[in-house]
């Protein structure tokens, strides 16, 4: 005992000589290369200045920069005073287990020999480091903070899901915890990562009153707004109209808060433009969109992805503004809107679809015959657009091509018939949300997997098909499957990683989170499944229209025919014209599909019971 003290007087001895030492632990850790330099002053941060620092862009790789906050290394709170040397400063010191004589403990040694591996990129390691000291009762003190470095590993990991779930443990501490504000920031660096900014926006919403860093301050509004709109949409389709009317209203004023020229301002403008839209003021609705397209006009070149971002919501824009002169039966308007969606594009088939009505409308039925082509070609075999034969069973009825139009509607009664008694059968089970997914989920990783399909899967696929219509579901879906390639790379990982008690606890947290979607995805499917059935129901009732009024017809004739005692003609030939624009060629269709003509199709009606003149003018 005597000998110990003696030591430790020695040791007091040594500091008080004003020498630095570097700093040793016999606990395992070697931090031998780390030599301390007392002239060099460590700097200190502003974290007012840090939040009004605009992120410095990587142009290598598009890398978001990441936010500051956690650990400040600089300092360190000592449970004592260490002695000061006689310049001043605190001095080096040695520990010897269990004896702190540095002011740093063995705990705090510990957090730092972490986020040494963490600096290192040494992410596996790091992981499982902060997840054995956040689940340590005897360091209750370093929870919070093993919590937050830990999602910012899972994040370097891109395991953005389960980020996602440790700043979430952060954020319930409440606002007194250091990390608070840092683990906000986190949340819109993995909303901008994931395929789905959805499985952000409930987390962030729940902090709507707390006050973001000037540089998140509009993308937060943005997602507020984003995260209202879609609440309204499932109020709506719950009949909740009073709920439904106070998300949308908040929509608005939201979108109003976000200044021009700010990045997130004509997504907000988008938003704000389909809320008036539901409220049936098409003018308000009209001029939002518009400014939508002025703000996100391009330069031309290559396009990065956030370029790539703006021409999709542009696009968008011009899809709402040719719908919205559909309404108001301006038809030639809604043409020319829908002729501004790039060919190819995500919203390209959908326009040819919806241009095809408003051809039909003025008479053009050469072009919407045309259009309706595109759509049957084999490329888009898989693609739900039903209504497309009734449109063409309708375009040959006005040209009095009876025939033709009884066959159409054949065709579209064997196709359709079937995938309306699937529907029915699928509807009326009244199967729990997941069951509904689950059914979906079978035939997509059979499709997945190569396997020949059944007769019922291949109709159970064009379901599938026609439920990931709906937007908001396919992202819900697309969610499960990342949540599910996350699970997977797990088993990509380094042995330390893979079998650590981290990897467990992550895969249960993350098959939770799949279960949320999944039951989240059934009741959209549900509610999706429920609406097309509707619309089927309603479009083979006009196909049975359609055919009692052409069998009427059919009679019509037959009966003037024997009344004139003679043959009657039912058509007349049309004037044939193949002009074509400058910068087209014509070229006669022979029974094949090239990927360069698709869209640009136009059928000729050689014949047909109404007249046009030379000029080929059409009713309006």
């Amino acid at each position: 005992m005597r000998q110990t003290l003696t030591r430790l007087v020695l040791v007091a001895g040594l500091f008080a000589c004003g020498a630095a030492f570097a700093q040793m632990n016999f606990e395992g850790l070697d931090l031998g290369n780390k030599k301390a330099d007392p002239k060099k002053k460590k700097r200190k941060t502003d974290p007012k200045k840090a939040d009004d620092k605009k992120p410095e862009e990587k142009k290598d790789d598009g890398e978001v920069p990441l936010p500051e906050g956690g650990l400040d290394l600089s300092k360190t709170t000592p449970d004592k005073k260490a002695p000061a040397d006689k310049k001043g400063g605190a001095a080096a010191t040695m520990s010897f287990d269990a004896v702190d004589v540095s002011g740093k403990t063995g705990d705090r040694q510990r957090m730092e020999a972490a986020i040494t591996l963490f600096k290192a990129e040494n992410f596996e390691a790091a992981a499982v480091a902060f997840f054995d000291m956040s689940q340590d009762p005897k360091l209750a003190g370093l929870q919070v903070e093993s919590q937050y470095w830990l999602g910012k590993t899972l994040y370097k990991l891109a395991m953005y899901h389960s980020a996602l779930e440790m700043f979430s443990k952060v954020l319930e501490r409440g606002p007194s915890t250091k990390f608070f504000k840092s683990s906000l920031e986190w949340l819109f660096f993995i909303a901008r990562k994931t395929v789905n900014e959805t499985v952000v926006l409930d987390e962030i919403a729940k902090y709507s009153n707390y006050e973001f860093p000037e540089r998140f301050r509009n993308e937060f509004r943005y997602l507020l707004a984003r995260y209202n709109f879609v609440r309204g949409r499932a109020l709506d389709q719950a009949e909740q109209k009073g709920e439904a009317d106070k998300s949308f209203d908040e929509v608005k004023r939201i979108a109003l808060m976000i200044p021009k020229g700010d990045p997130f301002y004509p997504r907000a403008k988008y938003l704000e433009g389909l809320s008036y839209f539901r409220e049936n003021k098409p003018e308000t609705a009209l001029e939002a969109m518009k400014e939508v397209v002025k703000v996100t006009r391009l330069e031309e070149g290559p396009l990065n992805a956030e370029a790539k971002n703006l021409k999709a919501l542009r696009e968008l824009a011009f899809m709402q503004l040719a719908r919205t002169h559909y309404g108001a039966r301006q038809n030639r308007y809604a043409i020319f809107y829908l002729s501004k969606i790039e060919r190819g594009g995500p919203q390209w088939l959908e326009a040819l679809f919806e241009a095809s009505w408003a051809h039909y409308r003025v008479g053009q039925y050469e072009q919407a015959l045309g259009n309706l082509i595109t759509l049957s070609s084999p490329f888009f075999r898989d693609e739900y657009f039903p209504e497309a034969l009734i449109l063409k069973a309708v375009i040959y009825f006005e040209n009095c091509r009876y025939r033709e139009a009884l066959s159409i509607i054949e065709d579209f009664e064997r196709i359709y018939s079937p995938v309306q008694e699937e529907l029915e059968k699928l509807v009326s089970k009244n199967l729990e949300a997941t069951e509904y997914f689950q059914v979906f989920d079978d035939v997509r990783k059979k499709n997945k997997a190569g396997a020949k399909l059944s007769a019922t899967d291949e109709i159970l696929e064009r379901i599938l098909n026609l439920a990931l219509t709906d937007k908001d579901l396919k992202k819900t879906v697309d969610s499960i499957t990342e949540l599910e390639g996350e699970i997977d790379s797990i088993a990509a990982k380094g042995d330390t990683f893979k079998y650590s008690n981290l990897s467990k606890s992550v895969i249960e947290q993350l098959k939770v989170q799949r279960e949320g979607l999944i039951k989240k995805a059934g009741v959209m499917a549900k509610g999706k499944l429920e609406f097309e059935l509707g619309s089927l129901k309603t479009m083979r009732a006009n196909g049975l229209r359609i055919k009692f009024e052409t069998t009427s017809k059919e009679k019509d004739f037959l009966e003037a025919m024997l009344a004139s005692g003679g043959e009657q003609a039912t058509v007349k030939p049309y004037i044939l014209k193949y002009g074509v624009p400058d910068e087209f060629l014509y070229w006669p269709y022979v029974g094949e599909f090239w990927r360069d003509e698709l869209g640009t199709y136009q059928y000729t009606l050689t014949k047909g019971c109404i007249e046009r003149d030379s000029a080929n003018r059409v009713r309006e």
